[in-house]
Parts: structure tokens; sequence; C-alpha cells
């Protein structure tokens, strides 16, 4: 069983600072992996044939891949990059392709051992160890939401990619219609900053990028996801109370249909991000 002090799981959440990021990631990864089957922590593309988690979440990184044009590319950054399960997808795929996975969580560089292709980067993402104009791709699937200040990352990538370079993105964000309120639950339970679309889009413009594909996919995402989860929550439930507290799997739950009512309500949604140097 692991114990998790309740206290310490809402500091993590209210505070996420980096370190409160990387306890909450070593404590609850697990539960994506429980109720997954797989190494994966993104949300997943869902649709008619992607229906489980693996799936979606494969079918999401694909779908990145392919907006990131990977196939040409020859050095790429995968900042946040988890378990690095995006990148051994993408390195079985794309074999001329260079991964460097960045992650402020050593103990998730730590998972995946030495791997052909991909080479581990204990750092923070707002100071990448890269020197100027040496990577073609910048990649952030599902992990910008978590970075602080988001700015010193956008700036980051601009000085880190060649001139002909991508900075692609994955995010969770909020519309305009969300409010303190509207969010609810989420607001505790959405372990990440909630950057707005708007907020995200001019970051990204004012540091010298423009936006040449802009797609809103949280229709795909959310509901399909808590769908999965209300109909196997029994099964999912048991795997999970061997390793957690019975509270882990209740908020785990609440938030899920919370989180589908939120995108429903166009309150929250997902965005896919193509940018290149301006």
């Amino acid at each position: 069983m692991i114990s998790i002090n309740p206290v310490d799981l809402f500091l993590w959440t209210f505070r996420r600072n980096e370190k409160d990021v990387v306890n909450l990631y070593n404590s609850l990864s697990p539960v994506m992996q429980l109720a997954t089957g797989g190494s994966m922590l993104n949300f997943g593309y869902w649709s008619s044939k992607h229906t489980d988690p693996i799936s979606a979440q494969n079918n999401l990184c694909m779908i990145f891949a392919n907006l990131a044009d990977l196939a040409s590319g020859k050095h790429a950054v995968d900042v946040g990059s988890g378990l690095s399960a995006p990148s051994k997808l993408w390195r079985d795929i794309f074999p001329d392709l260079h991964l460097y996975d960045v992650n402020i969580n050593f103990n998730q560089l730590s998972f995946s051992g030495s791997q052909k292709n991909i080479e581990f980067i204990n750092s923070t993402s707002t100071k990448l160890p890269f020197a100027d104009d040496s990577v073609d791709r910048v990649l952030a699937l599902e992990s910008a939401q978590h970075f602080k200040p988001l700015a010193n990352f956008i700036s980051e990538s601009k000085r880190i990619l060649t001139q002909s370079g991508l900075l692609v993105m994955a995010v969770p964000v909020t519309t305009g219609n969300s409010s303190f309120g509207k969010l609810g639950l989420l607001k505790f339970t959405w372990s990440s900053e909630h950057y707005s679309i708007d907020y995200l889009k001019n970051l990204i413009l004012s540091n010298g990028f423009s936006i040449s594909v802009e797609k809103l996919i949280g229709s795909n995402v959310y509901g399909s996801l808590t769908d999965y989860y209300v109909k196997h929550r029994e099964e999912l439930k048991k795997s999970i109370l061997k390793n957690y507290p019975q509270y882990v799997e209740r908020i785990l739950f609440k938030s899920l249909q919370k989180m589908k009512k939120a995108s429903e309500e166009q309150i929250i949604d997902y965005v896919l991000l193509k940018c290149y140097l301006k």
C-alpha cells in the first residue's frame, strides 16, 4: 500500500512548484499505469478505432508526431518526457530521429534504463542544457501545463531551435468561459497550471514564433476517457485499491466526472499547436 498524506497531496496540488510536481507524479503516476496497463501518462485521443487507454494514448502520440513532422526530424528534445513511452514509440517508427528526454523528475528518467537513440537529461524545462541553434524539434506532449514560468520554456525553445525548427505542444487548457467557480473541484485536483488558450497563444507569439496549426481536440479527450473509467470502474478500482487508499480512487473518479462536464460546457479544452520561428 502506497501511503500518501492527504495534507501533502493538497499542498503539492495547491503550490505546484517543481518539487511538488515531482512528488505528485512519483506518488500518483502508478495510478495511471494501473488504470491503463501501460506507461503512457497522457489522456489519449479517443475515436471509434481507439476505444481503450493504450490505443488512445498511442494515437495521441502519433497525431502529435505527424504534427511535429518527426519523419524529417533529426534532433528532438522531448521536454517533460514522463516515463519516456512516447519517445520509445517515436524512436521505433522514426529510426533516423535522435531524442533527448528532458525531465526534472530523476525517478521517471531512471524508469527506462539505457535506450538506443534516446538520451536522458535531468533538467528543468526553463533552462534547457542545449547549445543555441542545436535542435530541430522541441516537443511538449501534455507537459507544458506544469512549466513555471512558461515564458522561460518558450524563450529557451526559441534559443535552442534552428531557424527551420518547430516547437510543438499538446496542452490541456482553460477557455474564456473558465472561472474559479466553474472549474470547481478541478481547481484543486487538476494538478497543473490552468493556462488559458489565449494566454498560451499570446506567449508563443510574443516570443518570436508564428502558429501554423492550432487544433482543439478536447471533445476527443476528456469525455471518452471518463466514460471508459466509469464503464470499467469496478475492475480498475480493485487494482487501484491494492496500492492506494480508497480516497485516492474517489478523488480520481469525481475529478474525471468534473473534467467531462467542464469539457462539455467548454470550460476546458485541449490544444495542439505547431509553431515556427518567424
